[in-house]
């Protein structure tokens, strides 16, 4: 389908301080937004950022179907002379992961090829924005959500998916500390952990809250059964490295299928280290560190990077993993370099975006 282009009359980019992006508040002068109606997508276009109309019986605001992805468009490192258009982290990997929350949603799919081509044709349109400085980036937020005007228990028959964007900075600028949650859940097998819902992070909200009053910057997740297999984090997956061996949750039904975590271990992987996925538990992690063999914690996501894990607490009891975060520290260059073109692109993740992805 043709993406037709509006743009604004008025560039609101010269307000922004590129040395100083507050976190989630500044979006750039346009979106791209596509309909669902009577069975198939429809009208994609690119027009200036403005509010949704939205009928108060919006099925999403009822019924929670709503689900979004995450990802960034970082712009060529300036000494790179082969390459100087912006470029997109595995843009497929978040077309294929929406469509999995889709249909596990009672959503419709959407076309991959149109998901990068809304992508492609936002990011030329607002391409000023993306920060020119390593470790900051264009954070993309796709996102769908039912908006028939219904109240009744189904699946709703019209939809819209929206692009919005967002310049940002890096999430973490210091190490974090997590609290292992032992009462509230993030997901069981069987729900809706696997999907990127709205709905999980809003069940996500308080407990992080509860965290934040002890002190701590997250949540560790635990199972929903024994609360002892740790799961995630709140806004990211989680790798250990124990014994010289680095370790993260299997994808059991409950974890979200990262795409940094999944490209993490494939460079952690190429480079020689041994990756295991499997069950870990909070006393297995509390029982390394007592034999000095905890060596390292990180966890991986779009929004942090890579975040290095200071500290864990459990119940009445606190473990300080390291002061230093040399394999993270690496696995992070490695990603910035890629994203940036300053490393060969050894996995053909980045998708380039050229002036031709969209028209005046």
């Amino acid at each position: 389908m043709e993406i037709t282009i509006k743009r604004c009359a008025q560039s609101k980019l010269d307000q922004l301080d590129f040395d100083n992006i507050p976190l989630g508040r500044t979006f750039t002068d346009h979106m791209f937004v596509c309909d669902y109606k009577e069975g198939q997508w429809c009208d994609p276009r690119v027009e200036p950022l403005e509010f949704i109309p939205t009928h108060p019986a919006a099925m999403a605001l009822h019924y929670g179907q709503a689900i979004f992805e995450g990802m960034k468009c970082t712009l060529p490192d300036s000494s790179n002379t082969t390459q100087s258009q912006p470029q997109l982290f595995r843009p497929y990997d978040n077309a294929k992961r929406l469509n999995q929350s889709a249909a596990r949603m009672g959503m419709p799919s959407l076309d991959e090829d149109l998901f990068v081509q809304g992508l492609k044709a936002l990011v030329v349109v607002d391409k000023g924005w993306i920060p020119p400085v390593e470790g900051s980036a264009l954070y993309l937020r796709p996102f769908m959500y039912a908006d028939e005007p219904f109240i009744g228990m189904r699946a709703a028959t019209s939809f819209k998916f929206i692009i919005i964007a967002s310049p940002a900075g890096p999430f973490f600028s210091k190490p974090i500390s997590l609290w292992a949650e032992p009462t509230y859940i993030r997901a069981a097998a069987g729900g809706t952990g696997e999907a990127k819902a709205a709905g999980n992070y809003a069940a996500a909200i308080r407990p992080t809250e509860i965290a934040k009053s002890k002190g701590y910057d997250q949540v560790l997740w635990l199972d929903a059964h024994e609360h002892r297999y740790i799961q995630e984090v709140g806004t990211m997956n989680i790798f250990f490295k124990i014994d010289g061996t680095i370790i993260t949750p299997p994808l059991d039904g409950a974890v979200l299928h990262g795409i940094t975590r999944k490209s993490v271990m494939e460079l952690l992987q190429y480079k020689g280290y041994t990756v295991i996925e499997r069950p870990i538990t909070i006393d297995e992690i509390f029982d390394a560190a007592k034999k000095g063999k905890l060596e390292e914690a990180f966890g991986t996501g779009t929004a942090v990077g890579i975040a290095y894990i200071h500290q864990i607490g459990w119940g009445d009891q606190k473990v300080t993993i390291s002061d230093t975060y040399p394999l993270g520290l690496e696995i992070n260059e490695t990603l910035n370099a890629i994203k940036t073109r300053r490393h060969k692109d050894l996995f053909d993740w980045m998708v380039e975006v050229s002036d031709s992805a969209a028209t005046p």
